[in-house]
């Protein structure tokens, strides 16, 4: 067996390493019965598929999917379970009879194969062009800050505003603390 050919066998095993992997955080994700459980099951998930995105050569979407949803986002959830003391574990009010989730489950299986089936009939022709080799981080920041200037800084003014508007919708004022 040449170089070539054992590097190939070898893409082909982290690949299956990191499907199994993203598959199974999803699985402990959807069907722990633990929020903390769950929470680590999306980091699985998300370092999987952070993994994939390397593979396919997008590093920028890759690394921002590490740092954005991992760093922060679950974190973020994390802290805001253990902070509110929110109750852990099996909730027995939860639980509902296998009518109602064979129903769910042919209710969400319908809307699948619809939304799929309009998708398709829609977008089925459509061929999109294909990028001339991998796309670095580099391009997309020069591409950003050149083409793309206005829209980056509509959005940033959009993210300031919504981040004033929460924090004066989470303030108290100090006359409303005594009634």
């Amino acid at each position: 067996m040449s170089f070539g050919d054992w590097i190939g066998q070898l893409e082909n095993w982290i690949f299956a390493i990191l499907a199994v992997g993203t598959l199974s955080g999803a699985f402990l994700v959807v069907h722990s019965r633990n929020v903390i459980h769950s929470a680590l099951g999306l980091v699985l998930t998300l370092g999987s598929s952070a993994g994939l995105f390397l593979m396919l050569g997008a590093e920028f979407v890759a690394w921002t999917l590490v740092m954005v949803y991992i760093g922060a986002v679950i974190v973020l959830f994390l802290f805001g379970i253990m902070i509110t003391r929110a109750p852990l574990g099996y909730e027995s009010d939860l639980s509902h009879p296998m009518s109602v989730k064979v129903t769910a489950a042919i209710v969400s299986g319908s809307m699948f194969a619809l939304i799929g089936w309009a998708f398709l009939d829609a977008f089925g022709s459509v061929e999109f062009p294909v990028a001339e080799g991998p796309t670095r981080t580099a391009d997309i920041g020069i591409s950003m800050f050149t083409n793309y200037v206005i829209p980056f800084e509509v959005m940033s003014f959009l993210l300031l505003a919504a981040l004033v508007g929460g924090i004066v919708l989470a303030r108290q004022d100090p006359e409303e603390v005594d009634e």
